[in-house]
């Protein structure tokens, strides 16, 4: 007997309590035809939604039921409640510490305008060039000055050839040392 006939005799005696009851035990649901097909792919799909489904439910549970507790924990073991002395303990280091740092920042101007005087830089500006330290500010003057200067030459040069004058750097005076004013007046035009 193949498939074919099996199929035509369950067919042509549907109506026999004998072959209901038999393809009823063929139909039945067991564990192990369950857990089959939820292992292939087509019970994956079929079950995933759900699962997705439940498990986000379970977590917005939680989070109602959980989080905001858990969050205030954290902030509590980060920022500890402090004593009022503590507070106050707080609050008296930081004012030294602002002392401190403003005895040395007034030091260190101090200094930066003595330097500043020693070479002839503009005062007005010493604040810019305060650092965390002596060494820093004073390496922040030093490059200042030389910018300074550069900008200050360049200028002059800059002024000198606008009037036509060129200056000649480096070469002294040749002749020995007795300049002529007449004739140095008649070369620029000064006197006639």
């Amino acid at each position: 007997m193949n498939l074919e006939a099996v199929k035509k005799f369950l067919a042509d005696n549907k109506d026999d309590e004998g072959v209901k009851a038999y393809l009823g035990e063929l139909s039945a649901v067991s564990a192990d035809k369950v857990k089959g097909f939820l292992e292939s792919e087509e019970g994956k799909k079929l079950m995933q939604p759900r699962l997705d489904s439940h498990f986000t439910k379970g977590l917005e549970t939680w989070k109602q039921n959980n989080l905001e507790k858990l969050i205030e924990e954290e902030v509590n073991k980060r920022n500890p409640s402090k004593t009022p002395e503590q507070l106050e303990l707080e609050k008296l280091r930081k004012e030294i510490e602002d002392e401190k740092k403003a005895r040395n920042r007034e030091s260190l101007v101090n200094k930066a305008l003595k330097v500043a005087k020693e070479k002839s830089l503009p005062d007005g500006i010493i604040d810019f060039f305060i650092a965390e330290d002596e060494e820093n500010t004073l390496s922040n003057l030093s490059k200042f000055e030389e910018e300074y200067n550069k900008a200050v030459q360049s200028a002059v040069e800059t002024k000198f050839k606008e009037s036509g004058r060129v200056i000649d750097h480096g070469q002294g005076n040749s002749g020995g040392g007795s300049i002529d004013i007449g004739s140095l007046a008649s070369e620029v035009s000064i006197r006639n």
